[in-house]
């Protein structure tokens, strides 16, 4: 993969965001890659032009925002999402005693399908552009709480297949990092009330029909390019929402 070149830095207080912007660059193409160390702020600092105090302000940014992550003594490295580090920024089920707990994921079913209008829209893509869609179930403590459908652009998953999704090794947003190179930066959530379809009234052991709450989630990557839409349905008679910022994720 070819290295992304310096980019033009203008004059003026502007100079980190530019910095900043080639960075992004470089990690969009994947220069640097979830869990490793980027190139020492010296030898940055000289591919970029500015001084050591524009390159820190310009990382600084990018830790907040949670695609660097420093580590004392060792560098400064490319986020990478893991459950026992992100998991509860993105995943805001809890009971109602305020107990968090992992869920166990299970796959039930997977598909190709052409998106509907409001879909493409939030992915800002055509309609009919193909997608993989999928739902999962998850338990909560030996019940199943949750249900994701779950739809990702063919383009932005090339040879996506249901024996990979049901195979990985850890979250799925880490598994978007680690075989198709997208870093899941940040999501844009809306919440209403919704009701069980037949499959989720199954799965969720209510009627169908039954009020759930509905979460629309829009998944976004390196320089807010979204990359994935997701509806969650959660039977609230036991559980509930924590609402929060999230910069950085895992499920």
């Amino acid at each position: 993969m070819s290295t992304v070149t310096a980019m033009p830095i203008g004059p003026g207080g502007t100079r980190y965001k530019e910095v900043k912007e080639a960075m992004l660059a470089a990690l969009t193409e994947q220069e640097w890659k979830g869990g490793e160390v980027i190139p020492s702020e010296k030898k940055l600092a000289d591919r970029f032009g500015v001084s050591i105090g524009t390159l820190r302000k310009a990382i600084d940014e990018l830790c907040a925002e949670n695609i660097l992550i420093r580590h004392q003594g060792l560098g400064t490295f490319v986020a990478q999402h893991r459950r026992d580090r992100h998991f509860f920024r993105f995943f805001r089920v809890a009971r109602r005693d305020g107990d968090r707990a992992y869920p166990v994921v299970t796959l039930v079913n997977f598909k190709r399908a052409k998106s509907a209008p409001a879909v493409a829209a939030r992915l800002g893509i055509n309609d009919g552009t193909r997608l993989f869609v999928f739902t999962n179930a998850l338990a909560l403590h030996d019940k199943v709480v949750v249900i994701d459908t779950v739809m990702l652009p063919e383009t932005k998953f090339p040879g996506l297949t249901e024996s990979m999704l049901r195979g990985r090794p850890n979250t799925l947003y880490n598994f978007y990092q680690d075989a198709f190179g997208i870093n899941v930066t940040s999501t844009d959530e809306r919440l209403r009330i919704g009701r069980a379809s037949e499959l989720e009234s199954k799965l969720l052991e209510i009627e169908a029909g039954a009020p759930v709450l509905e979460v629309e989630r829009v998944a976004y990557s390196i320089n807010q390019k979204p990359v994935e839409y997701r509806i969650t349905h959660i039977n609230t008679e036991e559980y509930e929402y924590i609402a929060g910022t999230s910069k950085s994720s895992d499920i």
